[in-house]
């Protein structure tokens, strides 16, 4: 086949046939597109397996310390490694018999596209680790997707399995690549897999245990062309799901994708709510997560898993979507079979990670929050509505996304707004439009000490009882390396303003 040319037969039923690490890999020419944390692990197994790798990127070899140590290894793995944007704009002149992908990549870009173009097969690295595992005794997948929500769910879910005794660990969008977790020598007895939006998008062959869609709303358009596309990918999640798909009640999106998918027979379409549950459900009753699904009785009896409580820890309250994540979590680990008092020990046990709606200070009365990771209008809806009054810093990257929802739905929370970053009169306009009588301070500046007048103005605006709350509803690169360093300068300009001993 030379790369102009569709896929051979031969070629196209021995990829079929790679469904297992003891399949026949060796010889297979695969071209391995980015030399990030997943193209490694990518690079790394084909190679142990005997595949030919290529690995190419548009950097330069040197340009990270950590690029350099990944090019060394695979070096003296014998893989062939090319750096440079010449690499990444077509495809090889020699034969390629597979792409592997790494997830950030869109269809559009010019290698890729010329790949498709050439009738070569991609792969993301996700499908790659699911034809990667063994033969026998494969641990579980248990999948989750959703715009929000994504990584605290899938922790929440690993606590919740180690509670119940089980060796397991959190892989995919978060963290650990999934192939490392595929790859480690002592086996997992399940795997809890964030699957975002680009790594659905080159995947076709998982079969999770059981999967779940938290949530649904614009982002990542400019990626996948349109908003239809990316709901489409998303729904790819419940795709040949085993037990039980996974929905969130309030969004009715999540269960229209239920119905849509291919499952296996015998699986079972189980929700997720705030509210009271019906039965094939899980909900709150009071304070109580019960559960309506994974009983016996289920249309006269339910079980209780956990209180708020338990999902306080630290927090001062328990933000409602906080509980929404918790419900999902502990329905994937009720369709591994879990039992209910695991499933509150694991939420006592999960703390979240950084910058997802951390305390950071209380001072005079006003509590400072950190939501740093809410990067879109959804997320920062989430966190708005949590709480009486705010005054809210947002603003940064919005990468297209319309915030006329966010601001009309958190208008009645706003005590005022402190604006900052580059798409910041966006926002602007809505809250003229929506919240006119809340006061607005647009701070223009990006240098290293925006920041502390950030939260400056913030101070002088708030209230005695009110949270200041980071919740940008935009991405941080136009003045931040991420939103976690945009979540800590937050941190660190709050806390020199707290009395010694704060």
């Amino acid at each position: 086949m030379g790369r102009g040319c569709g896929m051979t037969s031969n070629l196209h039923d021995r990829l079929a046939g790679l469904t297992h690490r003891e399949a026949d890999w060796a010889g297979l020419r695969v071209l391995v597109a980015g030399l990030g944390v997943s193209g490694f692990a990518a690079a790394d197994a084909l190679l142990e397996r005997g595949a030919h790798v290529v690995v190419v990127d548009g950097s330069s070899a040197d340009s990270t310390p950590e690029m350099a140590e990944r090019a060394r290894i695979l070096e003296i793995l014998d893989a062939e490694l090319r750096f440079g944007p010449d690499h990444v704009s077509r495809m090889p002149s020699e034969q390629v018999d597979l792409v592997v992908t790494s997830p950030g990549w869109p269809p559009t870009q010019p290698l890729l596209a010329a790949a498709a173009e050439a009738g070569v097969a991609i792969w993301g690295e996700v499908e790659l680790a699911w034809r990667m595992r063994p033969l026998e005794g494969a641990a579980p997948w248990l999948t989750v997707t959703g715009t929000n929500g994504k990584t605290t769910t899938v922790q929440m879910l690993t606590s919740i399995l180690r509670a119940a005794g089980e060796r397991a660990i959190s892989a995919g969008n978060v963290g650990t690549p999934i192939l490392e977790a595929i790859m480690d020598p002592e086996p997992f007895d399940a795997i809890a897999v964030e699957l975002s939006s680009f790594q659905l998008h080159w995947s076709d062959s998982i079969r999770p245990q059981a999967s779940a869609c938290l949530n649904i709303a614009p982002d990542h358009v400019d990626w996948h062309g349109s908003y239809e596309e990316y709901a489409k990918a998303k729904g790819k999640v419940y795709e040949g799901t085993e037990i039980a798909c996974i929905y969130n009640v309030d969004d009715p999106q999540t269960e229209r994708l239920v119905e849509d998918a291919d499952v296996q027979e015998g699986c079972r379409a189980v929700g997720f709510t705030l509210g009271t549950p019906a039965p094939s459900m899980l909900g709150v009753v009071g304070d109580v997560l019960a559960d309506r699904a994974f009983v016996e009785q289920r249309r006269h009896a339910a079980a209780e898993l956990a209180t708020l409580d338990d999902l306080r820890g630290d927090a001062a309250d328990v933000a409602p979507h906080l509980v929404a994540n918790a419900l999902a979590a502990a329905a994937l680990a009720r369709a591994h079979g879990v039992d209910a008092g695991a499933v509150r020990a694991g939420l006592r046990d999960f703390r979240p990670e950084p910058h997802r709606i951390a305390h950071v200070a209380t001072i005079d009365d006003v509590r400072w929050v950190d939501d740093s990771k809410a990067t879109n209008p959804h997320a920062a809806a989430a966190s708005l509505t949590a709480y009486e009054k705010v005054v809210w810093i947002a603003g940064g990257l919005l990468k297209g996304a319309d915030v006329d929802d966010l601001v009309r739905s958190a208008a009645p929370h706003l005590r005022a707004v402190v604006l900052m970053g580059r798409d910041r009169a966006a926002i602007a306009t809505a809250l003229a439009r929506h919240a006119p009588d809340v006061p607005v301070v647009d701070v223009a500046d990006t240098d290293t000490g925006a920041m502390d007048r950030i939260v400056t103005e913030a101070a002088q605006l708030a209230l005695a009882g009110d949270v200041v709350l980071l919740a940008p509803a935009a991405a941080s690169m136009d003045m931040f390396v991420n939103y976690g360093a945009r979540g800590d300068a937050f941190a660190e300009a709050v806390l020199r303003r707290a009395p010694s001993g704060e």
